[in-house]
């Protein structure tokens, strides 16, 4: 199945999962650039901080092929595996968004552009659980098998 035959069935956890996707890349390049925050206000650094984090906890949601090449803890895996039907998605992608939102009461930086995607991508994925959709994983990001062909 091509990319555009996933975007085709209509079912949005797949439009979550790239959502994810482009929520993580934002929320690395925007973590990064508003650590520079040191200057004009100290706790945007503390919101920095949690788009890093959140960068790397949505990679490996959204890339289940990285739990089994990277060395992680039982314990870090075992999280993440949790994260694996669509209202968990939902709700994790909402507390990472509550999160960046609550960075606009400090000051308003360009965290807002990640507290709006990780939003649409919460909303995606509530929507597929609210329509009974199944999860279905992009077999470009390396679900559906694919982890199962390597090992």
């Amino acid at each position: 199945m091509s990319l555009k035959d996933e975007f085709a069935t209509r079912n949005f956890s797949i439009y979550g999962q790239w959502l994810g996707i482009l929520s993580m890349l934002l929320c690395f390049a925007l973590g990064i650039s508003n650590l520079f925050y040191l200057f004009l206000h100290p706790l945007i650094i503390i919101f920095a901080i949690f788009a890093l984090v959140s960068c790397f906890v949505i990679l490996f949601i959204e890339v289940p092929l990285l739990l089994r090449i990277c060395p992680t803890s039982a314990a870090f895996d075992a999280a993440i595996r949790k994260v694996s039907t669509n209202y968990m998605r939902a709700a994790t992608y909402g507390v990472m968004a509550i999160i960046q939102w609550v960075s606009i009461a400090v000051a308003a930086t360009s965290l807002i552009a990640a507290a709006v995607v990780l939003t649409f991508t919460a909303l995606c994925y509530a929507l597929a659980g609210v329509k009974g959709q199944a999860f279905v994983g992009s077999k470009t990001l390396g679900g559906a098998g694919v982890a199962q062909m390597i090992v």
